[in-house]
């Protein structure tokens, strides 16, 4: 048998280091980074009683138009901040269990050619420019090198349904500087996610990439804000009382009884309709008024317009609405918003 060669070509990319000189985050957003952190950790531990609320597209694929949305979630944030703690969605990365577009940083001109630093660079000035607004941010965390590029402005950061089970995500959580939320399995199964909790919050030993560009090896203390995300699965949605109360006692017997829980209103537990993001949201916040302390909060899959587009060969898409999965509209998100925070 012939050996065959599948790698077509490559070439080195800048260090992390590099990136990072070259779009520094300065001291003021660091700073405000670090304060966005403590207020998460705090809601997270019980000593604040604001709704954990991350949103935002489910990709980003139009600069100008997400910094757009943030300036509105930036005023959006400021009338409910006493009540909501507003985090938005700035996801680069597009786990596949197939096929697609996988995301700004690997596809940044959407036209497969994979200009990946050029993505890097692309991902990492947006960042900057949303985390100089005061807006907390969320991302995806799917290849644990490309995430040493910009976790320094990152206040939360979520391990996927494809990824919860894998042990190298779990690692990479350990070390983290931010909180972590691990999402149950794609067919509802919560225990994956429940081991990984355990697991990130031990200690682990691992090789990774440094800033300088160089393999390195970590050891870290583990990550004791990793929680649980529920994002229905199986056809089945998990954000309803009963499905709480059976998650906190599967919690209990993992020896995770104080641990918390936030509710993805999409995927699942919208049964892939964006329009039954409405009704999850609404519950948690219902179970909130009712006494039930283990919910900490709820992500939306939310945009400029609703829905989402099919992406064609030789064509642009438009910049205000996704091209993955179907988004809520910007005013249904509002009055999402304002609604809540006045109840609460």
């Amino acid at each position: 048998m012939h050996n065959q060669k599948n790698i077509s070509s490559n070439r080195l990319l800048p260090s992390p280091g590099m990136v990072a000189a070259e779009y520094p985050l300065s001291r003021s957003t660091a700073a405000a980074v670090q304060e966005n952190r403590r207020k998460l950790r705090a809601i997270l531990d019980g000593n604040s009683e604001r709704l954990l609320v991350i949103l935002g597209p489910c990709s980003i694929h139009h600069v100008e138009s997400a910094l757009q949305y943030a300036e509105r979630l930036r005023e959006l944030s400021r009338q409910v901040g006493s009540k909501i703690f507003i985090v938005m969605r700035v996801y680069f990365e597009k786990p596949r269990t197939t096929l697609g577009w996988k995301g700004l940083i690997y596809d940044p001109d959407i036209n497969g050619e994979y200009q990946i630093e050029k993505g890097i660079l692309v991902a990492r000035k947006l960042l900057l420019q949303i985390a100089q607004m005061g807006l907390p941010i969320a991302t995806e965390l799917l290849d644990p090198v490309s995430s040493s590029f910009f976790i320094d402005a990152v206040t939360w950061a979520g391990i996927g349904a494809r990824t919860s089970e894998s042990p190298t995500h779990r690692q990479m959580a350990s070390g983290l500087p931010c909180p972590v939320g691990f999402k149950n399995s794609t067919d509802g199964n919560l225990q994956p996610a429940i081991d990984a909790l355990l697991s990130s919050r031990a200690c682990h030993s691992f090789i990774g990439v440094m800033k300088n560009g160089h393999i390195g090896l970590f050891r870290t203390k583990g990550n004791p804000y990793a929680h649980l995300v529920l994002r229905g699965g199986g056809g089945r949605t998990n954000y309803d009382p009963d499905s709480i109360a059976q998650t906190r006692e599967r919690l209990q017997r993992a020896g995770l009884a104080s641990s918390p829980v936030v509710v993805d209103c999409s995927h699942g537990n919208s049964n892939r309709d964006y329009r039954n993001q409405r009704l999850a949201f609404e519950s948690v916040v219902a179970q909130r008024l009712a006494g039930e302390r283990c919910l900490k909060g709820v992500m939306l899959e939310s945009y400029l317009r609703e829905g989402k587009q099919p992406l064609r060969e030789g064509s642009t898409p438009a910049p205000d609405i996704s091209i993955t999965d179907a988004c809520i509209s910007w005013e249904e998100t509002e009055s999402l918003i304002l609604s809540a925070c006045e109840r609460l």
